[in-house]
C-alpha cells in the first residue's frame, strides 16, 4: 500500500498578493509617460488609464488633484506655452494656471499617478515605489 504525501503550502502563499491600482493620467504618446507606465506595469501595478488629450481635464477636476499642493508643480516646464508666458520668472496664479492647463492639456505634466490618496507627477521611480 502506498500512502501519497501531502504538501501543504504556507499561508503566505497561499494568498494572492492583491495588485495596486492606479490611475495614470498620460498622453500615450509622451516618452516620459511610456517610461512611467512601463516602470510600473514590470511592479505589479493594475494601471486605469486617462488620455489627457481626448478626456481633458476639467476645471474641478484640476482643483482636486492640486488639492493643497504647489500647483506649480503641475505645470510643464517643457510645453512651449510654458516658455512663451516665461513662467518660470513670472508663474501665474492658481486659477489662471488651472484655466490654462484646462485649454491646454499639454501644460499639465505627465503623468499624472493617482493611488491611494496619494499623487505622483512626471517619472518618479522613488515615489511611484511609495504608493
Amino acid at each position: 500500500m502506498t500512502t501519497k504525501k501531502q504538501t501543504t503550502k504556507p499561508a503566505a502563499a497561499t494568498k494572492k498578493r492583491k495588485r495596486k491600482t492606479a490611475q495614470f493620467l498620460q498622453k500615450p504618446t509622451c516618452t516620459t509617460c511610456r517610461k512611467a507606465r512601463a516602470y510600473m506595469e514590470k511592479r505589479g501595478f493594475d494601471l486605469h488609464f486617462r488620455n489627457l488629450d481626448k478626456e481633458r481635464l476639467s476645471a474641478d477636476e484640476l482643483e482636486k488633484l492640486i488639492g493643497d499642493r504647489d500647483h506649480k508643480d503641475f505645470l510643464n516646464t517643457r510645453n512651449e506655452l510654458y516658455h512663451q508666458k516665461n513662467m518660470k520668472e513670472n508663474p501665474p496664479t492658481r486659477a489662471d494656471a488651472i484655466r490654462m492647463m484646462v485649454g491646454e492639456p499639454n501644460l499639465i505634466r505627465r503623468p499624472v499617478i493617482v493611488a491611494g490618496g496619494r499623487v505622483v507627477l512626471g517619472f518618479d521611480q522613488e515615489k511611484i515605489d511609495r504608493l
